[in-house]
């Protein structure tokens, strides 16, 4: 059997009045992403490490924010189309890993919903997927309710 691992990670600004998407579920806040897309940035961390396990670039150039097509795009269907890229080259998901790191709202009941709908958006088992939720103890510009950050890891098999 034959491994691979990518690793991905996304930043977006909070602003208010904007929606909040995290691992393809609604947050409610009074806060939302800065983002050309619907701004999911545990999705697109995700795409980035799915897409590095395999050398096919990044979320970036697939999908460009100078492209009118992806403008709003749901990224639960950008993360549909890296899958359909990862399983065209003959590779399964063995697990992914995902932090996220946002200072409010909180979001740890969220999780196993979280799990879910990225289970069932990559046509995986909710046990191949982890997500975890942490702050910054208010430093950095998490901290200061400036952004989020995620880091995600993929580990394929073949």
């Amino acid at each position: 059997m034959e491994f691979r691992i990518g690793q991905g990670y996304d930043v977006h600004q909070l602003a208010p009045g904007l929606p909040m998407w995290l691992a393809g579920v609604a947050v409610p806040s009074e806060f939302g992403f800065v983002a050309h897309s619907d701004g999911d940035v545990a999705i697109h961390a995700l795409c980035d490490a799915l897409l590095g396990a395999l050398a096919l670039g990044d979320i970036g150039k697939l999908f460009p924010d100078t492209s009118d097509e992806w403008k709003d795009a749901d990224s639960k269907e950008l993360l549909r189309i890296v899958m359909e890229k990862v399983r065209a080259k003959g590779w399964e998901v063995s697990n992914v890993d995902i932090t996220i790191a946002l200072q409010a709202p909180k979001i740890g009941k969220l999780v196993p919903r979280m799990r879910d709908v990225l289970a069932s958006v990559m046509d995986i088992e909710k046990e191949q997927v982890s997500v975890k939720a942490t702050t910054t103890e208010r430093l950095g510009f998490v901290g200061r309710g400036e952004g989020c950050e995620v880091w995600a890891v993929a580990l394929l098999h073949k």
